[in-house]
């Protein structure tokens, strides 16, 4: 069963990371404490500014 959740929540994860990509959204994650932007070009940060 926690195999079943997981492989759901890992396919909803990587689906949002490509919508974010094909929107051009930065992906977030928090990796060891620290705020790192993945930006739709696949550039690693660690600072973004947003545009609105």
């Amino acid at each position: 069963m926690f195999d079943k959740i997981t492989r759901i929540g890992s396919r909803a994860v990587k689906k949002a990371q490509e919508e974010n990509r094909r929107l051009g959204i930065p992906n977030v994650y928090c990796i060891n404490g620290k705020i790192i932007f993945e930006i739709p070009d696949g550039t690693v940060k660690t600072d973004y500014k947003f545009s609105v």
